[in-house]
């Protein structure tokens, strides 16, 4: 039934009901399929009598932490937010670790989506920080979830509050999140400030984060920056022929061609950068625009006249190697 239920499968939630109803309506997760399925239906008045059965104050069913989230969040996802409140509250009073475990950390994840919702930001962020209270410890994803609210509402202040906490490790997603946040409010550094931050730490960007902040530098006319990025990223990042060129037409609108010719021939020299046909037209023609276009084939030549030169050396030193072992044989064979 819950699959059913986070499906948004209705009909599945009622047919299971009919087939294995007997034995099963004193489970609390059932009630909360229930509710979903009703409220999916919009049989507002079915869901709610099924709520008061379930959680009610002469109710029998057996209710777990698990099961009361489940309610929780039907509750929440379909309006019922004073009633959502309502039950956390009776949840909270309820707990009592070790031996009963009315609340767990998703209890706490769906009250702060419940407050978000309702636009009550400054109560979720104090949610979070009253876990610890109920013996519940914030994990990286109840971390990163209310600071998505927080960012997606143009809260940066109080998700960069709430990231100064340090009360959880932030990883590659919570990083992305502020970056982008900065983005919208036009503070490009600071949102690069975060993008080097999560590759110092340790976390590895995706090249589509890569490109973001990319196109955020160059836009504000940081190509300096930019540029100085992609060298922190190359070796990093499977870096394309899209963003290859998006880093040279930069370069070449501002008339730094030679650094354009400085990428490809780092590029030359690693084995694992692919300078496609595609890249060099691209080349050649940001070259071209300056008269400038034999310049390439010029670097190309040079670097296969030098990787010919070093395959003749390997060669003549494997030779020379194989004949000093051949002598040092001799020299221990009888005369």
């Amino acid at each position: 039934m819950t699959g059913c239920a986070k499906s948004g499968d209705s009909d599945g939630i009622f047919k299971l009901f009919e087939e294995k109803k007997d034995g099963v309506l004193k489970d609390g997760m059932v009630y909360g399929s229930l509710m979903k399925g009703y409220f999916m239906r919009g049989m507002e008045k079915e869901a709610m009598e099924c709520y008061e059965e379930a959680c009610g104050e002469n109710s029998k069913v057996k209710m777990s932490a698990v099961a009361y989230n489940y309610v929780l969040d039907a509750l929440s996802k379909n309006g019922k937010f004073d009633e959502a409140l309502r039950l956390f509250e009776s949840m909270k009073n309820e707990h009592n670790p070790p031996r009963r475990l009315a609340v767990n950390l998703g209890s706490f994840d769906v009250i702060a989506d419940v407050y978000c919702a309702e636009g009550k930001f400054k109560e979720a962020m104090e949610v979070f920080r009253f876990m610890g209270d109920y013996r519940c410890s914030p994990d990286t994803f109840s971390f990163n979830n209310l600071i998505d609210h927080l960012c997606q509402n143009g809260l940066l202040g109080e998700a960069e509050e709430l990231y100064g906490d340090k009360g959880v490790s932030p990883d590659e997603y919570t990083y992305v999140l502020l970056m982008d946040a900065c983005f919208k409010v036009n503070r490009i550094d600071d949102g690069a400030s975060y993008f080097r931050k999560m590759v110092d730490l340790g976390s590895r960007p995706n090249l589509a984060v890569y490109n973001r902040l990319v196109d955020e530098l160059v836009e504000e006319g940081k190509v300096d920056e930019a540029k100085s990025l992609y060298d922190k990223m190359v070796k990093k990042l499977k870096i394309d022929d899209a963003s290859y060129k998006f880093m040279m037409k930069a370069l070449s609108d501002v008339g730094k061609l030679d650094v354009v010719l400085k990428m490809v021939d780092e590029m030359l020299d690693d084995e694992s950068a692919d300078f496609s046909e595609e890249l060099q037209e691209f080349v050649k023609e940001e070259l071209r625009k300056v008269g400038r276009e034999d310049d390439l084939t010029k670097l190309m030549e040079e670097k296969e006249r030098l990787k010919a030169e070093a395959k003749v050396r390997e060669i003549e030193a494997a030779e020379a190697a194989k004949r000093s072992a051949k002598a040092a044989v001799s020299s221990l064979l009888p005369s």
